[in-house]
């Protein structure tokens, strides 16, 4: 059934149908006709007709670093909550940290196969600066700010000081930092900023021997609390930048008789599943990925129907959350919260 057979059977004009499906003015008798013939028969309009009309796919990329991470999901859900309700698809483009995969999707951009992008990204090269200039569509970076761009992102260096001082407060002196790469801005470098902070407002001095770089992830977290830890056995606490390296410096401790938290104190940052259901739950640092995604997805949406809105950073909050690992009691808590 075409537009014309619909307009017929429903007894409206096409223009009347037309205004039904993309949100117009009608009169009360009208939409009420046109809703009970869209009952009565299933239709609806062509979704490559609205295509060609509008020049808009009503489809967003989404580009992200690791498709399993607890994080990414968060946000992921975050953004398909906004796009589902504005009758917009979601793309998926996992590149499994690897910069030079995020560079060859947003290239396909060229090609105008999407409305606009949210890209989910680590570490920023100067492929990606070319390439991003480059693209005629609206683009929202999530997860850390870049210069020129919207953004949405959260206050890592403020999270990591919060985790650092919650140990140093309980008298601990000797403190381990275990982060990842510094090329990442967000987790790595930011978060290496607010555990210096708290160690220079606490008058206790960094070390160089007692900071490692692991990889994202748990496995990485257990070799490197092992070369950290065998190498500064007197560490009486340890900032991991995320929960997984913070998991796996746990298991460490626990296949070499390590107390968590008398011998050792642990926190991390993310606030992940995982980390709350440990054997010692992680006294983790709660950044609020879901509403990070349905806000860069609200932006985008707005850039859309504005393609003059000027570039801006929106910053989120973070929650400290206390638990076992620093030797808090937390039995109230519903660890199954997002």
């Amino acid at each position: 059934m075409n537009i014309t057979e619909f307009a017929a059977y429903a007894g409206v004009s096409k223009a009347a149908v037309s205004r039904y499906f993309n949100g117009g003015y009608l009169s009360e008798e009208k939409r009420a006709r046109i809703a009970a013939a869209v009952e009565a028969t299933g239709y609806h309009p062509s979704l490559q007709a609205q295509m060609l009309r509008t020049r808009r796919t009503r489809q967003v990329l989404v580009i992200l670093p690791k498709l399993s991470s607890e994080s990414c999901a968060r946000m992921v859900e975050g953004i398909s909550d906004v796009l589902d309700q504005n009758g917009y698809q979601l793309l998926l483009v996992n590149t499994s940290n690897d910069s030079s995969r995020e560079v060859a999707a947003l290239n396909l951009l060229q090609q105008n196969t999407v409305d606009g992008v949210i890209l989910i990204a680590t570490i920023f090269t100067p492929e990606h600066r070319t390439v991003l200039a480059s693209l005629r569509l609206p683009v929202i970076i999530l997860g850390q700010e870049y210069p020129g761009f919207c953004s949405v992102s959260h206050d890592d260096r403020g999270a990591a000081h919060a985790a650092t001082t919650h140990m140093l407060s309980k008298g601990r002196t000797a403190p381990g930092f275990l982060g990842v790469t510094m090329l990442d801005k967000a987790a790595g470098l930011d978060r290496r900023r607010g555990f210096e902070d708290a160690l220079r407002e606490a008058g206790v001095p960094l070390r160089p021997g007692r900071t490692s770089i692991a990889a994202f992830n748990m496995e990485s977290g257990y070799e490197q609390a092992s070369t950290l830890l065998e190498r500064e056995p007197s560490l009486d606490c340890l900032f991991c930048a995320t929960d997984s390296i913070a998991i796996g410096a746990l298991q460490y401790c626990r296949s070499h008789g390590i107390r968590v938290p008398e011998d050792l104190m642990i926190t991390a940052v993310g606030d992940s599943e995982a980390g709350r259901v440990a054997y010692v739950p992680i006294t983790s640092v709660q950044l609020h990925y879901r509403t990070a995604g349905r806000m860069a997805a609200e932006m985008l949406l707005e850039h859309l129907a504005d393609p003059h809105t000027k570039p801006e950073n929106q910053v989120l909050g973070y929650a400290l959350r206390p638990r076992a690992s620093t030797g808090d009691a937390s039995p109230e808590e519903n660890i199954w919260a997002e």
